[in-house]
């Protein structure tokens, strides 16, 4: 399998491109702020095919380079029907007074084709098996996309704003929820395997065993803690 992965833009919300090998198919994974370019150099240099854009939930950091992205591969964007507002009104769900610009470069809007995830949900797209759990408490339509183990290469979880390398998504913009998330760590990450290696929205991959040895809200939740909790450092992303 490859996954072809970089940071993009003001937030360094990395961006994935994954396929079984180099020269066919793929999926994009959250093409945010100025990841276009990132994403046409990508498919250049793996000789990669994309058939779809897949999005862990609605964040601008998250969604802003869809719209080109899509037309340029004429693909389709997946994303959760509680995330979908955000598309064409991003400053909803940053708290932010509406009509004020964010960026000037940002193209606001949905793509041509704007299909729709949920909880529980099998995708086989580009070769590519991707289970669908909802998991919100970051935002109310945050997703997590896991490809099982195959022959000699672990299971993988991209799991947006979920979970990071010692550290969890923010809680505080608008349809966040300390206790919310808490609950999908419990419900999405805990049950996994330990060699799940883990792609998150922001920062190095980890594992889940690492997480769970280390991770404080992955411990507190392992531990059947579900009060207020600490609060997740600030993290560069949304």
């Amino acid at each position: 399998m490859l996954v072809a992965g970089f940071p993009a833009g003001a937030w360094g919300t990395n961006c994935y491109l994954v396929a079984p090998a180099a020269g066919e198919e793929c999926v994009i994974i959250d093409p945010g702020h100025q990841a276009a370019e990132g994403v046409r150099e990508a498919v250049a240099k793996h000789r990669l095919k994309p058939v779809a854009v897949m999005l862990t939930h609605g964040h601008i950091d998250h969604v802003a380079s869809v719209v080109p992205v899509c037309g340029a591969h004429d693909v389709p964007a997946w994303i959760h029907p509680e995330d979908r507002f955000m598309m064409s009104d991003p400053e909803k769900a940053m708290g932010r007074v509406i009509g004020r610009p964010l960026m000037d470069e940002l193209t606001i809007g949905e793509p041509d084709d704007l299909r729709e995830l949920s909880d529980g949900a099998a995708l086989e797209l580009a070769g590519l098996e991707l289970a669908v759990a909802h998991a919100p408490g970051h935002t109310r339509g945050s997703v997590t996309f896991r490809m099982p183990e195959q022959a000699d290469i672990p299971p993988v979880l991209f799991s947006g704003d979920l979970l990071f390398a010692g550290s969890i998504g923010r809680t505080d913009l608008p349809g966040g929820d300390h206790a919310e998330i808490l609950d999908s760590l419990a419900r999405v990450c805990l049950p996994l395997e330990d060699s799940t290696v883990v792609l998150s929205g922001h920062g190095p991959q980890t594992t889940i065993g690492r997480e769970r040895d280390t991770n404080p809200f992955l411990r507190e939740v392992a531990a059947g803690g579900r009060g207020g909790g600490p609060s997740a450092p600030p993290r560069r992303g949304m």
